[in-house]
């Protein structure tokens, strides 16, 4: 599918999802961003849907500004990917001890390790710069420092939403591991302080939403946010990457025998901002709830819980931005899935799966995303598959 061009925008809206499936709230948002005096074009992938402020699937290309609440509070939040020398034959029929082993060394939900993890005792983890990244928390905003104590302690650590763990494997029966997650609570402390500052400048008192304030290159307050940024954007990354070092031992010890080894890890981000070069101007993209997709760069678009996952190669599409979709994408919000689905209809719609199957859980259910078969034939022309997963493991926040 190539895109569509939605009208009536005041710049170009290019989607690469059906128009008219996309819910009218959703399309206002687009429209709204539309309007931005900073903004250079807007593309739309196939997992689209209503979000706060910005609407998740998003890719966002301003000259000069950026909109936080086009990041989302999640700052940095993504995907990590690996594949293991095991293969589906290696795994056992009961998987409950593996998800068991997992759930204690990786804490989920609003848990924390009870002591900081050490990158220095992680099997193979590169620890240059650990010092120098935990020094720049010293510039971060003044109302988010004391926080650190709990960033420290959650960096490692899962959360809750529709973060994950998963124990997969693909269509030649090789094992994958999988994560999802993002800067954890200080992300999003420091997201909604400088979304509340956004909101308070001047410039931004006529916008059509206060939701979409930016801020404006060369200020103060866009310094401060950029160093907040990347400094979550970084914690995100580290965070998913000691988690899977966590990961690959317990796959190391309860597989002795099979003296494991692992591909290069994929990693990417979903939620962030990036500068980059569009048409001779230097831009600031902002991609919520989308991948880069640059020219042969690796990629992971995963789908729901009971469903399975795909590793990309970016086409490198200039007219999204080299974007593509992040993931399935929801169709009901979780309030609605919990108004309509029982914890029957998770053990049903995950069958086969290891994973959790109460009521806790339900709003994760499969039927309320989108179909993740759909959502790749739709952006056959940003990406290209490179291995589609199978969950057999899915550990949730």
């Amino acid at each position: 599918m190539s895109y569509t061009e939605v009208p009536g925008a005041q710049v170009p809206i290019r989607m690469w999802a059906d128009p008219a499936t996309v819910e009218g709230v959703a399309m206002q948002q687009l429209r709204n961003v539309s309007t931005l005096p900073w903004i250079k074009g807007l593309a739309v992938m196939p997992d689209v849907h209503f979000g706060k402020g910005a609407t998740v699937g998003s890719v966002i290309a301003m000259e000069g500004a950026v909109c936080p609440a086009a990041v989302g509070v999640d700052i940095g939040c993504g995907m990590s990917a690996v594949k293991t020398s095991l293969t589906a034959n290696d795994l056992p029929g009961d998987l409950s001890r593996l998800r068991s082993k997992i759930e204690q060394a990786i804490p989920v939900g609003r848990a924390m390790h009870d002591d900081p993890v050490d990158p220095g005792r992680l099997y193979g983890f590169p620890t240059a710069g650990w010092d120098d990244f935990w020094a720049r928390f010293d510039g971060v905003a003044e109302a988010v420092k004391f926080r650190q104590g709990r960033a420290v302690k959650q960096m490692g650590s899962l959360g809750a939403g529709n973060h994950f763990i998963e124990v997969t494997f693909d269509e030649t029966g090789a094992v994958w591991l999988m994560l999802h997650s993002g800067s954890r609570n200080i992300g999003k402390e420091l997201a909604e302080h400088h979304i509340g500052t956004a909101r308070d400048l001047p410039h931004n008192q006529g916008l059509v939403d206060r939701d979409l304030a930016v801020f404006i290159a060369d200020t103060p307050q866009m310094a401060a946010y950029r160093h907040d940024l990347f400094w979550a954007q970084e914690y995100a990354k580290h965070n998913r990457a000691i988690m899977m070092a966590l990961f690959q031992d317990i796959i190391r010890r309860e597989f002795k025998k099979a003296r494991v080894t692992f591909d290069p890890v994929i990693s990417c981000h979903h939620n962030y901002v990036a500068e980059e070069r569009y048409d001779g101007m230097d831009l600031l993209v902002t991609r919520k709830g989308a991948i880069r997709a640059g020219s042969g760069e690796y990629g992971i678009i995963p789908g729901s819980m009971g469903t399975g996952s795909y590793i990309v190669k970016g086409l490198g599409n200039a007219a999204s931005f080299n974007s593509a979709s992040h993931g399935a994408g929801r169709r009901m919000s979780r309030n609605a899935a919990k108004k309509r689905f029982s914890a029957q209809d998770l053990e049903d719609q995950t069958r086969g799966v290891e994973c959790r199957k109460d009521s806790g859980v339900v709003d994760e259910i499969p039927a309320a995303y989108k179909p993740i078969e759909q959502v790749i034939d739709q952006q056959r022309d940003l990406v290209e598959v490179v291995a589609k997963l199978k969950q057999v493991i899915c550990v949730k926040g």
